[in-house]
């Protein structure tokens, strides 16, 4: 008896598999697994709409845009009113417009749509628990970013990584989060997590819910995947915290008290606005996008608000604009803390990031580093970034009560991996560069790039060249 219980799969685990097994089945008959993600989506909420229809709490679809509209049909038929639906629903405003943002069927063959309709159709949805149906669609989004082809895991950011954040910057139920780069909503869920187990009572309960979180994000693929992710866990049920839109395009809407974000790296995409065209507010100009990023940020946060947010390593010594950006940090800002993450971590190959935490309105003292990159590896494949591999960042971090500090590096112990420097210090560096690493790994040659090696032979060879030319010349001196 006892065995059965062990081998006995979970409710999550049994409906994730059934999800993934319709995978493949579209997959082998073309549909790739980003559009197939996205239409369980539309498909999904159609249903739960339909599921809380039938328990008398009313449907926020118009009539005719309906789940009993399409699941009697067959053929062309149902492929064309489950198109008609679609071309309808994306013109709706509030949550219903978010999840079918520019919705379109990627379905082309009837049989395959009835075959999903129908799978989704076993199942009661909207009387499961948020955190069943939220985890399911979860793991879904999870697969969706670990599939190179689909190029999803740009919008993914490790979910150890996002609760380690979480878990020291301490959101309060009272607070308003956002994330401006939101993707598919990891850190609006994690601090919704977080947060909901702080107080049972109604009205904080409801502000959570409805008025706490924030987000933006310029694809509405993402936008349609983050808003039903929250649905799914019962936020926004009514309307949504996701708006499709470019958030560098316009000065903060609202201040927040907490920002946690991962912000696109790379250029902006082709065709996005010239932002300095259309913001005054702005403290550098820059085509950065991560300074831009950076600064946006900065700008949202209320006076004593805090930020944690993953950046890539030109952040710290980008010249120009980045040195201005980060005197204004050190200058006008607490910036605290610098988590300096490895390779391996991030879906996009060779990533080098850190995560810049600090709070508006007092200056930095003092900025404490935390080394998790010197000698650490991390594969996706074999040896993935787990929470506990950050316990000892947050441990160190000591949140709450950061006057209890303790450095673990000193002259006895140069491998220690906390360390704090003086804002004097940093200010002093060289254009300011926050770019600091002290434990040597003579090992680690993985972190050179072909680039920075070619470099560093031409120097060489420079150095070499005018020492010969010196030698040529004291020769010749003593030949005469």
């Amino acid at each position: 008896m006892a065995k059965k219980e062990r081998t006995q799969a979970k409710p999550e685990q049994t409906l994730t598999k059934k999800v993934w097994n319709m995978a493949d089945v579209l997959a082998a008959a073309g549909v790739g697994f980003t559009d197939y993600i996205i239409q369980l989506t539309y498909l999904l909420f159609l249903k739960m709409d339909s599921e809380k229809e039938s328990y008398g709490l009313g449907s926020a679809l118009p009539e005719g845009s309906k789940w009993k509209d399409i699941v009697e049909l067959d053929g062309p038929d149902q492929l064309a009113k489950y198109e008609k639906i679609l071309e309808t629903l994306q013109a709706k405003d509030g949550l219903i417009g978010a999840i079918f943002t520019e919705a379109q069927n990627k379905i082309s063959k009837p049989a395959l749509l009835k075959k999903l309709i129908g799978m989704i159709d076993e199942e009661n949805w909207f009387s499961m628990e948020g955190d069943l149906k939220g985890a399911i669609y979860e793991s879904i989004l999870e697969k969706n970013g670990q599939d190179k082809k689909s190029g999803a895991g740009q919008y993914f950011t490790p979910r150890p990584l996002i609760n380690a954040m979480v878990d020291v910057i301490q959101p309060q139920i009272t607070e308003t989060v956002a994330d401006p780069a939101c993707g598919t909503g990891g850190f609006l869920l994690a601090a919704y997590d977080f947060m909901r187990k702080q107080s049972d009572e109604q009205d904080k309960v409801e502000f959570l819910q409805t008025k706490a979180l924030r987000g933006n994000d310029i694809t509405p693929l993402v936008v349609t995947l983050a808003s039903m992710n929250l649905y799914l866990h019962d936020i926004g049920t009514d309307t949504t915290p996701i708006k499709c839109e470019d958030s560098l395009e316009h000065e903060p809407e609202h201040l927040v008290d907490v920002i946690l974000a991962n912000p696109p790296f790379g250029a902006r995409p082709a065709g996005s606005v010239d932002i300095t065209t259309m913001r005054n507010d702005l403290i550098v100009t820059t085509s950065n996008n991560q300074l831009n990023f950076l600064q946006h940020m900065m700008l949202m946060l209320k006076d004593g608000g805090r930020a944690g947010i993953v950046l890539p390593d030109n952040v710290l010594f980008a010249d120009g604009a980045g040195e201005k950006l980060r005197k204004k940090l050190l200058k006008d800002f607490n910036l605290h803390t610098i988590l300096r993450l490895p390779t391996g971590i991030f879906y996009a190959n060779g990533v080098k990031a850190n995560v810049l935490f600090f709070e508006k309105g007092t200056p930095t003292k003092e900025t404490w580093y935390y080394d998790y990159r010197t000698g650490i590896k991390h594969t996706l494949a074999t040896k993935p970034l787990k929470r506990s591999d950050l316990d000892d960042f947050v441990s160190c971090y000591c949140a709450g009560h950061m006057e209890d500090r303790k450095e673990t590096w000193s002259e006895e112990n140069p491998t220690g991996r906390w360390r704090k420097y003086n804002v004097d210090e940093l200010l002093e560096r060289d254009k300011t560069s926050l770019d600091i690493s002290w434990i040597k790994d003579k090992d680690d040659l993985e972190d050179v790039t072909l680039k920075e090696l070619f470099s560093t032979i031409q120097e060489k060879g420079k150095n070499i060249n005018n020492a010969i030319n010196q030698l040529a010349g004291l020769l010749s001196g003593i030949e005469e």
